[in-house]
């Protein structure tokens, strides 16, 4: 069966954010993951993991003013010193709490900024991200976004980021392959996954439409899930999605998961 870790900027919101590792817990979940820790002591995130038994598998570069609306700095020309101090901050967040992998948001492609210039400011700031990393024993990843939930953002499809890492040229850089995301923009779910196996190092779902639990819309997860068992998927699966209701009355999917 997949291993299913639980995004805390999305599960279990009714509740303090640091009290959500004590929930998860309960509710069966043996890892974590979330958008960004900078917000917290290094000391308060990895005393709530300790105490819970929690592993934490993911967490985001710094990625500009989130609750103005951006959405990562990384292929923004006019960032890039900001984007590289960034890196260094996750890195030292990254080593305390014990994460092997971190997400790099490319972020919304600046107005009357040429194509060229957008590709090769995300490129350079990836190689100088992967470079850090490596140093440091930690995978880098990058992440498609469809462009109906973040009009503008600048990494949207499959292609488009594996075509990236190939430029990259890094050896700890991989995809992280959201499932929402990629329904919205692209489908062919399970022949993608299959096909960039390889490179695809964490992987996050939702259903679609609504980004609510699997089960409340068109994505056949009882397929998917099977389907990433069966071609070898080893890594971990972030429930990243909107509870239609509570988090712990929509876990029924992932209890069934486990009776199968």
């Amino acid at each position: 069966m997949p291993k299913f870790s639980a995004n805390l900027s999305m599960l279990f919101t009714e509740l303090p954010f640091l009290d959500r590792f004590e929930a998860a817990s309960r509710a069966g979940f043996r890892a974590v993951e979330f958008l960004f820790p900078y917000a917290f002591k290094v000391e308060d995130l990895r005393s709530r993991l300790d105490d819970n038994g929690l592993e934490l598998v993911l967490h985001n570069l710094p990625a500009g003013d989130w609750e103005a609306g951006e959405r990562g700095i990384a292929c923004d020309p006019q960032r890039v010193a900001e984007f590289r101090d960034g890196v260094g901050r996750a890195i030292a967040y990254a080593q305390a709490l014990g994460v092997k992998q971190l997400n790099c948001l490319a972020g919304k492609a600046p107005a009357g900024t040429s194509p060229e210039v957008l590709r090769a400011t995300f490129v350079a700031n990836l190689s100088y991200a992967a470079r850090a990393l490596k140093e440091a024993g930690l995978r880098l990843l990058i992440e498609p976004i469809n462009t109906y939930d973040i009009p503008g953002f600048y990494l949207n499809r499959t292609e488009q980021a594996i075509s990236v890492l190939d430029e990259v040229g890094a050896d700890n850089a991989f995809l992280q392959y959201d499932i929402y995301h990629a329904q919205r923009m692209e489908g062919e779910l399970a022949t993608t996954m299959q096909k960039h196996l390889h490179r695809i190092a964490h992987i996050q779902l939702a259903d679609n439409p609504g980004r609510n639990e699997p089960g409340t819309g068109e994505i056949n997860y009882p397929f998917l899930l099977e389907y990433l068992d069966r071609v070898g998927y080893a890594g971990w699966i972030g429930c990243e999605y909107k509870p239609a209701a509570t988090t712990t009355a929509g876990l029924g999917w992932l209890q069934k998961m486990k009776r199968t």
